[in-house]
């Protein structure tokens, strides 16, 4: 039994807790609380229709509802729990704080109560992958891990299940850690660039939120950095423990880098060999840095055996550049999550040296297509189209300047069967193609794993 958690507990029998947010991340916590005696209130800006089965699993689970566009002025609680969406800074959250309420998140609560080693990852982009690929390599080499936060799970609900020789490995937000007093165990940043500047009040506070996943560590702990990157690279002061870096550009005294082809690790001066990048399963060289930040990350717990086994047979996280199936001699992929022209343009087109086959469009957000018409140019055979953007994307590829009718074959359908056939029938053997519809799924899916899963269970059906 872990002690702090269990004294945790019992401190709050009796007390009112509310969660911000009834989302599936949140539902495990409404239910633990109310099982643990507490009176829970569960907010929501949504009405109780919108809420769906959310809503109605709140109820059962116990919670009291309190909904509509004025649900944050109306909280009467000890305890509160912020959602990462909310800010931090909050007139009605601050307003909360100075009437007595605990203010707080599920992350803070897990981290004060883990009785284990955590490890967790930041950044502006691959930090999911990262995260995901360091609890894989974790497994390999035989620890019991316990893989949370801003990955879509929530980590408190299995607290009282965690022993002292586990491993958490956590992605945290600049939203998670904007309040977060204590840093992990080992904590790596994979890359800092301007992001959600429209809920930061600034992109300092951006920045600052996110050096607190080194700020509050200790002399024995690890930090672990990426030399590429200037913002990344400028917590290197802030650091107390042992630091080590990763680089595709520069040897390194202490961390993983890119030398040549092959993936090593100096461990102050002394160089392992780990494997040759192109033996890695997970395609683009956005994924050679992700395994030197999760190398650099688990050197010394893991051995050389469970980063190659890993590199050579993890497909990647689902719906970013996920490999579905080879059939006929073409390999399929699935990377839904590029629900922007941006994300298609700087992920999928940029993955693969020679030109591949795309299922594009999707919900219209209003968003300008133009920048994304000579990049599809240069890097696509075949382009098939669906959605409502179907119309701007086409017009993008045919509008820009390196637009040739006889290099690039474009192809609508209504729906993804009919995409998913377009694609067989046009590929040949060593093609690639991919689901990167550079449009959101909203009108077709409810989300972009829902679309993703189903682009993934047409291809799997092939026969």
């Amino acid at each position: 039994m872990n002690n702090s958690a269990k004294a945790f507990f019992d401190s709050v029998k009796g007390k009112t807790v509310a969660f911000i947010g009834i989302g599936t991340s949140n539902l495990p916590l409404i239910k633990q609380f109310a099982d643990k005696g507490a009176k829970v209130v569960a907010c929501d800006r949504k009405d109780f229709e919108s809420l769906g089965e959310n809503g109605v699993k709140a109820k059962e689970y116990g919670a009291e509802l309190l909904l509509g566009d004025d649900y944050l002025d109306n909280i009467k609680a000890d305890i509160v729990f912020r959602s990462p969406g909310t800010p931090f800074y909050k007139e009605e959250l601050v307003r909360l704080r100075e009437n007595g309420a605990v203010l707080t998140s599920e992350m803070e609560v897990f981290f004060d109560l883990c009785p284990c080693n955590a490890i967790a990852v930041t950044g502006s982009d691959g930090k999911t992958t990262t995260t995901t690929i360091i609890s894989e390599i974790l497994k390999a080499a035989g620890k019991t891990v316990h893989l949370g936060g801003n990955i879509g799970k929530p980590l408190l609900p299995e607290i009282e299940s965690v022993q002292p020789d586990d491993w958490a490995v956590v992605e945290l937000s600049s939203f998670q850690l904007i309040s977060m007093r204590k840093s992990p165990d080992i904590a790596v940043v994979t890359n800092l660039a301007p992001n959600h500047l429209d809920i930061h009040k600034d992109m300092q506070e951006y920045v600052d939120s996110k050096k607190n996943i080194v700020l509050h560590q200790n002399a024995f702990s690890k930090a672990v950095l990426n030399l590429d990157n200037d913002i990344a690279n400028g917590f290197s002061e802030a650091v107390r423990g042992r630091l080590a870096k990763f680089s595709v550009k520069e040897k390194l005294y202490n961390g993983a880098y890119l030398d040549g082809v092959k993936l090593v690790y100096s461990d102050y001066g002394k160089v392992t060999e780990i494997i040759d990048y192109r033996d890695i399963k997970i395609p683009g060289m956005h994924n050679v840095e992700n395994y030197l930040a999760a190398i650099a990350a688990v050197w010394g717990i893991a051995d050389v055996d469970a980063i190659v086994k890993v590199a050579k047979t993890f497909g990647g996280v689902a719906h970013r550049a996920e490999f579905v199936r080879e059939y006929r001699g073409v390999k399929y992929y699935n990377d839904s999550i590029a629900s922007s022209p941006t994300r298609t343009a700087l992920g999928t087109l940029s993955l693969y040296d020679e030109k591949i086959i795309i299922i594009a469009g999707g919900y219209d957000k209003h968003i300008p297509y133009e920048p994304l018409g000579p990049v599809i140019n240069n890097k696509v055979k075949t382009l098939i189209l669906l959605g409502d953007t179907a119309p701007k994307i086409e017009a993008a590829v045919k509008g820009a300047d390196n637009y040739n009718e006889s290099d690039i074959n474009i192809i609508n359908v209504t729906n993804m069967e009919e995409a998913v056939a377009a694609a067989v029938e046009a590929a040949v053997e060593g093609d690639i193609v991919s689901l990167s519809p550079a449009s959101a799924s909203f009108g077709l899916y409810k989300n972009f794993e829902e679309r993703g899963n189903h682009f993934k269970s047409i291809v799997m059906g092939l026969r």
